[in-house]
């Protein structure tokens, strides 16, 4: 078993067929405690969701990111703000000015998918 981390996911989805829905799945079974994010939901797959990460009060190992690099720009004060020990830019996620943005403020980033690096032990930090 891993160890377990707090994992905010920026683009938390309530449909099934969406990878991000697969991720939250998946780190629950790896045992890992998610916390999903979107600005409207209430609940995912039984889980509370927070609507924006500035309302997230503890730490975060990972934020995992399944928004496209268009919707990050602006999110960028927040995710540097959140402090967490890793962001992973999913594919279809990158962003130069997001990943810039980190550099700046020595966050550690990588553009990988969460679900494979869970499926192959890849995603322990």
């Amino acid at each position: 078993m891993s160890t377990r981390q707090t994992v905010a996911i920026l683009g938390a989805s309530d449909k099934p067929e969406r990878y991000a829905n697969k991720a939250q799945k998946l780190l629950r079974e790896h045992g890992h405690k998610v916390i999903p994010v979107h600005p409207t939901r209430k609940v995912i797959d039984g889980i509370d969701v927070v609507p924006q990460l500035s309302e997230i009060k503890q730490p975060v190992d990972t934020l995992t990111l399944y928004l496209g690099a268009d919707r990050l720009k602006p999110l960028i004060p927040a995710i540097v703000g959140l402090k967490p020990r890793r962001v992973i830019f999913n594919p279809g996620t990158e962003s130069e000015e997001v990943q810039q943005a980190l550099r700046d403020s020595g966050i550690a980033f990588e553009e990988a998918c969460t679900l494979v690096l869970l499926n192959t032990g890849q995603f322990d930090l």
